[in-house]
């Protein structure tokens, strides 16, 4: 029998202090908030990755930028694994932190979509997790060349079947 994980990617202050917004962005913080909810009523450990980058000034370790969005803060003892790295688990002790818990199944959400997220996606798949990606509970910034909710949508295609399940919040089961 699995055992899952929700892991909440990189929803830090930053992405709200820009001139442009994530797409969707408070409808996703909603969610993400809604999954917490539920997992920790469950008894869902929730795991939490977060972006520290000493060169930027927005995500530079104690700034008002790097810390996690006040919404959907972590509770006291609620792991927060920090990184420098797209994935997760590049450079980081996330598996080594999720194996000895006994975790073998994670449930995605977070920001960005085509950077951390999918980093962390494909990551976890080559070191055998089962993965659930939220598929509306993930976002990102509109590009030159596509929108926010096109690049979400690619990634959930993209992602979605061959090694990810990519399911709504609503019908996540823990």
């Amino acid at each position: 029998m699995s055992k899952t994980a929700l892991v909440v990617i990189d929803v830090q202050e930053a992405m709200f202090l820009q001139p442009s917004q994530p797409d969707d962005g408070a409808a996703v913080v909603g969610r993400i908030a809604g999954l917490l909810e539920r997992a920790r009523a469950e008894g869902v450990p929730v795991y939490y990755v977060q972006h520290n980058d000493a060169g930027d000034p927005d995500f530079a370790r104690g700034s008002v930028g790097w810390q996690i969005h006040a919404p959907i803060a972590p509770k006291p003892g609620e792991p927060v694994v920090e990184k420098t790295h797209p994935s997760a688990f590049h450079d980081t002790d996330f598996d080594a932190i999720l194996k000895r818990a006994g975790i073998d199944r994670l449930v995605i959400c977070g920001m960005q979509s085509e950077y951390c997220v999918d980093s962390t996606c494909r990551a976890a798949f080559g070191l055998h997790y089962k993965v659930a990606l939220v598929s509306d509970a993930h976002t990102t910034f509109d590009s030159p060349v596509l929108s926010g909710a096109q690049i979400r949508q690619h990634h959930n295609q993209t992602l979605g079947g061959s090694f990810v399940r990519c399911v709504p919040a609503a019908e996540v089961a823990f």
